[in-house]
């Protein structure tokens, strides 16, 4: 977009993939996933991350996913082999203590969990890059779980009524230590604000009979987005989301009957139209010369985490 600023610069974020294009290399996947009894699973999904982050680019430049098969199955077979072990302790504990083993089990997976956003977003942001520069991830894992254990700890107490501070509090801490060669990212939003998104946003759903969903989704992306600022020195660039919730609904209406009408087969035309819609409704605003953006150093090749947090169906946070 043209800023009305004399020192603005230009930005344009696009996805260029198409569903056809998706299907192939979802198909492929999914026969030599099926054909290898899963084995082959961890070079799916980095065939897929491949295909979308490179469908993805700013100012027609292509973003770029260089994670491996191989980096992802060492991950995944650590990953197998630390749920194993929670699992046979479960199973050990369950014919003691029911209870007991039903506690361990959950604090367990509680204290995998931040291990598990922390080792994602390592290997994720050292593997991704824009014009050959890589991201990176610079939070520290000691201290994002005990960071993490207060917040879970503030949310029981109180009922759940802290989870919008806590879930601001997590996405806060991840975005700050994210950056892009020299360029850092930036967060900051309020709890109060996100736990009014979601009161309303709830009971409205309810009240036209998930209607108005859309809406609230359009409420929670502009207030992820919003939030988020890319900083050098002493320049900004700020996002501004554009989503409407009739664009919203619309999205998932069609995507819906995509889905239904042809048995799930749709699913590579639902992600391609899906990533349309948002590339094409967030807007950068700035002053930050992207020619400027030095190289960072950062290069993670563990994988372990990444495949925990797919394992735990844990969103990877952007």
């Amino acid at each position: 977009m043209d800023s009305t600023s004399t020192n603005s610069k230009t930005y344009s974020l696009s996805y260029n993939g198409t569903g056809g294009d998706y299907f192939g290399v979802i198909i492929v996947n999914w026969l030599l996933t099926v054909l290898t009894l899963g084995i082959f699973y961890p070079w799916a999904k980095a065939n897929q991350l491949k295909y979308i982050y490179g469908s993805s680019s700013l100012n027609s430049d292509a973003f770029a996913f260089h994670g491996t098969g191989k980096e992802m199955f060492k991950g995944f077979l650590k990953t197998i082999l630390i749920f194993g072990a929670l699992m046979i302790i479960f199973g050990a504990l369950s014919r003691v203590n029911p209870v007991a083993a039903v506690v361990v089990l959950y604090l367990g997976i509680f204290a995998i969990m931040p291990l598990a956003i922390h080792g994602s977003y390592r290997y994720r942001m050292s593997r991704t890059s824009w014009r050959g520069i890589r991201f990176a991830y610079k939070g520290n894992r000691n201290e994002l779980s005990m960071n993490f254990y207060k917040w879970v700890f503030l949310t029981v107490i109180t009922f759940g009524i802290y989870g919008s501070w806590m879930v601001v509090n997590l996405r806060e801490y991840l975005i700050s230590n994210i950056k892009f060669g020299n360029i850092e990212f930036n967060y900051k939003a309020d709890g109060g604000t996100l736990l009014i998104i979601n009161i309303k946003g709830y009971f409205l759903t309810i009240l036209t009979l998930g209607i108005y969903a859309a809406w609230w989704q359009k409420d929670l992306f502009e207030f992820y987005v919003n939030n988020t600022k890319l900083t050098k020195d002493d320049k900004t660039l700020s996002l501004k989301s554009t989503v409407t919730g009739g664009g919203f609904f619309k999205l998932f209406l069609v995507n819906l009957l995509i889905v239904v009408f042809t048995l799930g087969l749709g699913y590579a035309w639902v992600v391609t139209r899906t990533m349309k819609y948002i590339f094409t409704n967030i807007e950068i605003d700035g002053d930050i010369d992207l020619d400027s953006i030095s190289q960072s150093d950062e290069n993670f090749t563990n994988a372990t985490g990444d495949e925990m947090a797919d394992f735990l169906d844990i969103d990877f946070i952007i």
